[in-house]
């Protein structure tokens, strides 16, 4: 099955497990070029082309298109992370986010602008989860 795959958003995980909550072993860019070893349902296990770094990546991050890398700095940070990509597919975008800040002038976004800029990194995430016994379906506690 082996297929040489493009990641084509702004930024992707190799993880050692197929779940958002596995450890990640290598961060991926924009272009960055993985062989897909074998297909599991969402997950795919790849295998680094640069780096020879072997996990599982999310099929939402990649395409089977090449990514040519020679548009500039600015085209390439208009390509969209993970998560963006993940929001999309949902209906949230720039567009839908500005139409209801104006249909609602009278709220106050700044709680919401501050919590989207807080980070916490994947071991205070997992422990976090782990304290809360929430975990994605099919991880075991």
């Amino acid at each position: 099955m082996d297929k040489s795959m493009s990641v084509h958003v702004r930024q992707s995980h190799v993880r050692e497990k197929p779940s958002f909550l596995g450890r990640i072993l290598a961060r991926l860019s924009h272009g960055d070029r993985v062989l897909v070893l074998d297909d599991k349902t969402d997950w795919f296990d790849v295998r680094v082309e640069a780096t020879g770094a072997r996990g599982f990546m999310h099929t939402s991050a990649l395409t089977i298109k090449k990514v040519i890398l020679n548009p500039g700095e600015q085209a390439v940070e208009k390509t969209a992370t993970s998560d963006e990509f993940a929001l999309a597919g949902k209906g949230f975008n720039e567009s839908v986010e500005g139409r209801f800040r104006a249909e609602n002038p009278h709220l106050n976004f700044g709680s919401i602008d501050r919590m989207e800029a807080y980070g916490v990194s994947e071991d205070q995430m997992r422990q976090f989860l782990f304290a809360g016994k929430v975990m994605p379906k099919g991880e075991p506690l």
